[in-house]
């Protein structure tokens, strides 16, 4: 297991050469300490693992892991189904700024349209996510004050790699000096 920065894991997350909208997240509070965590799973490109804090306002610190290649009958009954109670996107920021443009006015189409006519708030979402080419987007089981049972399953599953994420977040947050993290 090669655990790595969290920015890198979304990096991967991003790259993948996958389906955009089939990506599925459960996120919650750490078990023991600041920060939270975070599974992201899509049927063809496996389950990666994050655990962060926020060391201020501006900056967020920690570390991740890719724990699974596939999503299996056993993972897939924890990750939320497109009636998922939150959304979740994970995006790049333009290139230059012809790109903005570009996406801008996408955007702007979308909005429009949808202002016209009775929509779904994921529906909404979704088409949003397209027009700006959002690599990875899906519903997501989050509770920001808690850890949703979900959580709670995949944290055993996945125990060996919640106990190493857990030892090198901890040392982050030892290394910034930081008691309890930005809220």
């Amino acid at each position: 297991m090669r655990i790595r920065e969290w920015q890198d894991i979304l990096e991967d997350v991003t790259e993948q050469d996958v389906e955009s909208e089939d990506w599925r997240a459960v996120a919650g509070d750490r078990a023991g300490g600041v920060g939270e965590d975070m599974y992201l799973a899509h049927p063809s490109a496996g389950v990666f693992f994050l655990k962060t804090y926020a060391k201020n306002p501006f900056e967020v610190r920690g570390v991740g892991t890719q724990v699974a290649r596939k999503i299996d009958d056993e993972i897939g009954a924890f990750m939320p189904e497109n009636d998922g109670s939150g959304r979740f996107a994970v995006q790049s920021p333009p290139e230059d700024e012809d790109e903005a443009e570009t996406l801008s006015n996408r955007l702007e189409t979308v909005l429009e349209t949808h202002a016209d006519a009775p929509t779904r708030p994921q529906d909404l979402f979704d088409d949003v996510m397209e027009a700006i080419e959002s690599p990875a987007f899906g519903p997501m089981e989050y509770d920001q004050y808690d850890r949703p049972d979900e959580l709670e399953e995949l944290a055993d599953r996945f125990e060996e790699a919640d106990e190493l994420l857990n030892a090198e977040l901890e040392d982050l947050i030892e290394t910034d000096e930081v008691g309890r993290g930005f809220m």
